[in-house]
């Protein structure tokens, strides 16, 4: 089985894919953050960098998905390759940092690929305002997010309402992080799994 977790930036993406691994007994897939060589470059300079970071991510969640698809494992995964192209190289794109070549140049890649991906079976999306997620980015407080603007939140949150709301690739269960607080409260994350069940017994 194959569970992603999706979610703007400070969504709690990584903090859930770890709750669920421990209580599923799943495998966890985490993003590629820590040991990223683009990411610090590229808050400091988007427009430079930009094409990298996303070429650096887009490889790597492809050799994410190859080895989930290969271990035959029950695998939890923190965000999905499809992010990579419809919320952040879009977003780059719509604001001149990602210029039409690269942006043109990426999709061609993104495409290619897609054609050997495997939709998750159940795909988990953490909705959370701005100042949710402000907060969540400044609680856990690493350098390289402290220059994340506010504008930037917001353009990466319309994208993924649109992307939301048209994503048909398979089963999606959707999150309220500002009215549900998973991390703090046992009765919530409680609330969550029993969601989760119900979406995954609908799966066989």
């Amino acid at each position: 089985m194959h569970i992603a977790i999706t979610g703007n930036i400070g969504a709690g993406k990584t903090t859930l894919t770890k709750l669920l691994a421990k209580h599923y007994k799943w495998t966890p897939q985490f993003e590629d953050v820590d040991t990223n060589p683009y990411l610090n470059d590229f808050y400091t300079d988007m427009e430079k960098w930009s094409f990298n970071l996303q070429i650096y991510f887009l490889g790597s969640r492809f050799r994410q998905i190859k080895e989930i698809r290969e271990s035959g494992m029950d695998i939890i995964q923190d965000r999905t390759i499809y992010e990579d192209a419809y919320i952040f190289a879009d977003n780059l794109h719509d604001m001149n940092l990602l210029s039409a070549r690269d942006y043109k140049n990426y999709l061609s890649l993104f495409e290619l690929m897609k054609e050997h991906v495997q939709a998750p079976d159940l795909l988990i999306y953490l909705r959370g305002s701005v100042p949710v997620l402000v907060n969540q980015i400044y609680k856990r407080g690493r350098d390289y997010e402290s220059s994340i603007s506010i504008d930037y939140l917001s353009r990466l949150n319309e994208k993924y309402e649109n992307w939301i709301q048209s994503y048909d690739e398979g089963k999606l269960l959707i999150i309220d992080v500002d009215k549900v607080n998973f991390v703090d409260k046992e009765e919530d994350l409680g609330l969550v799994i029993e969601n989760i069940d119900a979406e995954i017994n609908g799966l066989f």
